[in-house]
Formats: structure tokens, C-alpha cells, sequence
């Protein structure tokens, strides 16, 4: 009984790339799902204009934002209905317990004044007391004169 011998023909080695191919799309993606983007990216709004101080960004503030449409965004997820107790619902589930965390409201400049209304109401029925509208500076107009 013969058992093969090295002499009798040996099995050509091949690399197979499909492994490394699948590592490295598994790699992308998660690299892509994992990456966080910045807030202000993921929406464009335009601030109203007002006039004073610019007052210290908090930490980690939650940020609840309403577009020119009327539509509300609590952390960066759309809130899908429009009414007080939806947007009460979504800022809860984000905030948790901490009453004394800063929301940050920044509507857009052309927003209906009854979205900001509802978003306001659902910030002081649950509870917290710290509130900053979002606004950008005012243009200067003294220096043109």
C-alpha cells in the first residue's frame, strides 16, 4: 500500500483573497456605522439674529431643534409626530431623569412661532429650568453709518 509521496505530484498552494476581502468590508463598515458626525451636519437651520452677549455653550446640553417646517429633532432623531406629548415623549426618553441638564432650542429663523411654543411647552412640563434659544449675532450696523 502506497501512501503518497512528495515525488508523486504535489497540490499547487492557492490564496484564496475572499477572507481578506470579507475582514475588510466587515472593517468598513463598522468604521463607517461607528463614526459620529456633528450635529450641525446633520441639519441645516438658520438661527435668528439677535443682539448681546454671547453666553458659554454648556456641557453636553441636550439640543432640541426645529426645522423651517415645523418638524422637531430631540438628539439628532426626528421626533414623527408634531404634537406636545410626541416632543414631550422624545426629550424624556433622551434626558432620563436629569431635570438639571441645559436644553439648547434652536429653531430656525422661519420656523412658525407654534412650533417653538410647542417645543418650549414640552421642555417646562417636564421639568427643566435651564433653557437656551440658539441665535446667531446680529449683523453691525453702527459701523456702516
Amino acid at each position: 500500500m502506497r501512501i503518497g509521496t512528495p515525488s508523486q505530484g504535489s497540490d499547487d498552494l492557492e490564496t484564496s483573497l475572499v477572507p481578506l476581502i470579507d475582514v475588510v468590508l466587515t472593517l468598513i463598515i463598522f468604521f463607517v456605522v461607528t463614526t459620529t458626525f456633528q450635529d450641525r451636519a446633520a441639519m441645516k437651520v438658520a438661527l435668528p439674529e439677535a443682539a448681546g452677549q454671547t453666553a458659554e455653550t454648556p456641557k453636553d446640553p441636550l439640543v432640541v431643534v426645529v426645522d423651517a417646517e415645523g418638524r422637531y429633532f430631540v438628539g439628532g432623531a426626528e421626533v414623527l409626530r408634531r404634537d406636545v406629548a410626541s416632543v414631550r415623549e422624545a426629550i424624556g426618553k433622551v434626558a432620563g431623569d436629569d431635570k438639571n441638564r441645559t436644553v439648547v432650542l434652536r429653531a430656525d429663523a422661519k420656523t412658525p412661532h407654534q412650533a417653538v411654543v410647542t417645543a418650549m411647552d414640552a421642555i417646562g412640563q417636564l421639568g427643566f429650568s435651564r433653557l437656551s434659544i440658539a441665535t446667531v449675532p446680529a449683523p453691525d450696523t453702527s459701523s456702516a453709518q
